[in-house]
């Protein structure tokens, strides 16, 4: 059989999304015996969708296996997965699509490794059972995204002093009022998560312009801030986990 993967990502102008898209899509050929691995993104910037399936439909392949490259479930997936779908009439490739990176136990792990590595950096030693964590996301009127967020908090409350989360836009709380939430519990340390994929601008401008003001504002005295998702083996391993899921039911 053979097969290749094409991963959909929201969008960005930024070149470090890009960047990150490619390096990933090396590394899962690396891992798994695809004939290629691409990437296209449903919106912002080209390679479209459009674009990206006929690249694929070029390669000598039967089976595609194509991932939603988003940490929510909602609309833009249910778009991705629609314009996708279109052009599966049109050709005898058998084309497959995955679950998005949403409601998974290693994303919990990945969120983790994050906070112990922004630790480890700042050379903070307490106990993880002393640390307070922040998770910021996107914000969505999808009710699944708030419960794909709150997965991941549920998934940390037990290995943290407290774990709460917030929206960039559209939903509430609001950055500002999760800075306060965390200003009452008193934290002796705050680790604050971004949860995007990629360092655009949302991650490089927008959250800053609300969180600095935030923190500044408040009587945090020790607060320090992950690196985003981006490329990481765990949501590697998490994409080609995906792909096997359908796969193996092909």
């Amino acid at each position: 059989m053979k097969r290749g993967l094409l991963l959909i990502d929201r969008g960005s102008r930024e070149r470090e999304a890009s960047e990150e898209l490619e390096i990933i899509c090396d590394a899962i050929k690396a891992k798994r015996d695809y004939v290629f691995t691409e990437y296209c993104f449903l919106e912002v910037e080209p390679p479209y969708i459009e674009d990206g399936i006929k690249r694929c439909l070029k390669q000598d392949i039967d089976h595609l296996t194509i991932v939603p490259y988003f940490l929510y479930p909602g609309k833009k997936v249910k778009n991705a997965v629609t314009d996708v779908m279109k052009f599966q009439k049109d050709t005898k490739v058998k084309f497959v699509v995955t679950k998005p990176m949403s409601m998974h136990k290693t994303l919990i792990s990945l969120v983790e490794n994050r906070i112990a590595t922004t630790l480890q950096e700042n050379q903070i030693t307490i106990p993880k059972k002393d640390v307070d964590v922040l998770i910021i996301g996107h914000g969505s009127k999808d009710p699944n995204a708030q419960l794909s967020l709150d997965y991941v908090v549920d998934g940390l409350k037990n290995n943290y002093r407290n774990v709460n989360r917030c929206w960039l836009e559209i939903e509430q709380p609001d950055i500002v009022e999760g800075i306060k939430t965390c200003e009452k519990n008193k934290p002796q340390v705050l680790v604050i998560v971004f949860y995007f994929l990629h360092e655009g601008a949302h991650v490089k401008t927008d959250i800053n312009n609300d969180l600095k003001p935030a923190l500044e504002n408040s009587s945090i005295k020790k607060a320090y801030i992950t690196k985003h998702l981006g490329v990481d083996e765990k949501m590697i391993d998490l994409i080609i986990e995906r792909a096997k899921e359908v796969e193996s039911a092909d």
